[in-house]
């Protein structure tokens, strides 16, 4: 790994002056210095924050060569950054970035060292969406914790800080230096298919008071938290990965609903705010997505809520930003609405040469990217990259998933599982009268590189409780003779287990619960993702939420279906009736115990 003394040099000694301390905004005379020595390109190039496939920054795979070569027309994240001059990386598990914590650390300070060593080089800022829960990029043996309604369940803040703190360490320690959390959407609509469990839950005053927070605990280890998905993305049934959603609320809900939690991270200091592609007529009735809106980004996050850090676009490649303008007219409206970020664009190639075009044209001035690129030096000096853009193998080893963090996930685990129906006290089970138990269900792939499958990490926690548990996956979908199987398996065990996933009206899974009810044996459901599941499971005895399917949440939910934790989490979304989803069966706040 190169010297400090490597990377003052390969800055051309600009860095040696730039004493990173006090505001942001103090050393604004150093950072528009460094900006005055840049080309255009170079410019065009800090506002874009790219994917690359590969473990390693020189020497990755074939296959993830030519896979850059056929999306990007580069070979390695190296010559990604030679060619474009890219300010910001993010990565994913599918990209393969993110093999194991050594690996990860080892392609940051290859990206670094790829970006220090150009002419007027500059740190990166490295990227992911660890938001916990159902959407993690880095797995074990990092720590992992509850996801963000979990975290909402348990109601603590103490909970949520510590999250970010020791998220933020471990990220940091890899080279993670910004990551796309916390999610600030107030989740109101039970049939949210892209925030849902994502959200801290459908009260506004308590996803703010956990997403600041949160974004506390990552400042607390120099890790840039990002609020998602300004203007709000909490009630829509649209997934705007693949169509474009239409929020509805008046103006005046939506400064009491949607903007709350913003508010509060803006007050905490957020670093980022991501935008969402998504249509709010009331803040803006051109018809435009919220990134692509100059009266939502300057208007009202800017100007009426005085937020003055960097603006993230959410990925440019999903459906939601690209239906009504082409690839190389939306990074330029971005820029005009607003932004200071343009992520991920499906073609780079596109999206550089139309900002690039668009400021020789003179439909963007080179000091409106001047005024997006300050914001980004300051993000990077504020995170010290200028100084230490390194990191050290020997960090990961003493930070990451160590066996203190590990016990807090835990802990604030227990702290989050949600009991909502126990009829006749069948909870907790015991292995004296319940010592055989059938797992069943759902299994979802891993979210976040833990163990799984679900079902498998019930059975095997249970198994370490002292029961006798076998695990049956039926999945999400099980057919006639998957459920007869399953009946089948039920008759030799004293109970059983089953994990549910976002069951509908004429989901066949319930038709699984129905016929294992039937079978008379002592049937225990847990939500291993929406806890709305259990409008549609009456005819269940015990019902637990868990939110999400990880490892430290599953572990959880087996320790209070044994008795060797009490069921603590509150239910922080309203769960409606399934025949008359204007009443609601259960309120926030709702939580049993024993």
């Amino acid at each position: 790994m190169p010297s400090r003394r490597t990377v003052l040099t390969a800055t051309m000694g600009v860095t040696a002056s730039l004493a990173i301390g006090g505001t942001a905004h103090a050393d604004d005379k150093r950072l528009r210095s460094l900006i005055s020595r840049m080309t255009l390109p170079e410019k065009v190039g800090q506002l874009f924050v790219m994917r690359v496939y590969g473990h390693s920054a020189t020497a990755p795979d074939q296959a993830d060569i030519d896979a850059n070569l056929s999306e990007i027309g580069v070979r390695t994240a190296a010559e990604l950054i030679a060619k474009y001059r890219v300010g910001g990386i993010i990565y994913f598990t599918w990209a393969h970035n993110t093999r194991d914590p050594h690996q990860i650390a080892g392609l940051s300070n290859g990206i670094q060292k790829a970006s220090l060593k150009q002419p007027r080089g500059l740190p990166v800022l490295v990227a992911t969406d660890q938001e916990h829960g159902i959407v993690c990029r880095v797995g074990k043996p990092a720590t992992l914790f509850p996801g963000a309604m979990a975290i909402g369940a348990g109601g603590s803040r103490a909970d949520a800080r510590t999250l970010g703190r020791i998220s933020g360490a471990e990220l940091r320690a890899m080279g993670i230096n910004q990551d796309y959390s916390p999610d600030a959407d107030v989740n109101v609509n039970p049939a949210n298919p892209v925030i849902g469990v994502r959200s801290f839950g459908a009260d506004p005053d308590a996803v703010a008071e956990l997403v600041a927070a949160e974004v506390k605990g990552y400042q607390s280890s120099r890790v840039a938290a990002t609020a998602k998905h300004f203007p709000g993305h909490g009630d829509t049934a649209v997934d705007s990965h693949f169509g474009f959603p239409v929020i509805t609320h008046s103006r005046a809900l939506w400064s009491t609903l949607d903007a709350v939690p913003f508010r509060a991270a803006i007050d905490a200091r957020i670093d980022s705010i991501m935008t969402a592609h998504i249509m709010v007529p009331a803040l803006d009735d051109s018809g435009d997505p919220a990134t692509l809106s100059h009266p939502i980004l300057t208007g009202i996050l800017r100007g009426e809520l005085g937020y003055d850090g960097v603006v993230i676009t959410d990925s440019l490649g999903m459906e939601g930003v690209r239906q009504k303008y082409g690839d190389d007219r939306v990074p330029v409206l971005a820029l005009k609405a607003g932004v200071d970020q343009l992520l991920n664009p499906p073609s780079l190639d596109i999206a550089w040469n139309a900002v690039l075009n668009a400021v020789r044209d003179g439909e963007l001035t080179e000091a409106r990217l001047d005024e997006s690129i300050l914001r980004v030096l300051r993000l990077k000096a504020r995170l010290r990259l200028f100084e230490e853009p390194y990191v050290r193998q020997a960090d990961v080893d003493r930070v990451v998933g160590t066996r203190t963090h590990l016990a807090a996930a835990d802990r604030i685990a227990e702290r989050t599982t949600t009991l909502l129906v126990n009829e006749g006290g069948l909870l907790p089970l015991s292995p004296g009268a319940h010592k055989k138990v059938l797992v069943v269900g759902a299994d979802p792939a891993s979210p976040s590189g833990t163990t799984g499958p679900p079902t498998g990490v019930l059975a095997a926690a249970l198994t370490g409780l002292g029961f006798t548990a076998t695990a049956l996956s039926t999945g999400t979908a099980p057919s006639a003779a998957t459920i007869a199987k399953a009946v089948a398996a039920a008759k030799d065990a004293d109970a059983v287990v089953v994990g549910t996933y976002n069951v509908t009206a004429a989901d066949a899974q319930t038709k699984l619960i129905e016929q294992l009810v039937a079978g008379g044996k002592p049937v225990v459901a847990v939500a291993i993702r929406n806890p709305y599941d259990v409008a549609r499971l009456p005819s269940v005895r015990a019902f637990l939420a868990a939110y999400s399917w990880t490892d430290v949440e599953l572990r959880a939910a087996a320790r209070v279906i044994a008795g060797k934790a009490a069921p603590r989490g509150k239910l922080p979304v309203a769960v409606q009736r399934a025949d008359d989803p204007t009443k609601v069966l259960y309120p926030v706040g709702h939580g049993l115990s024993y």
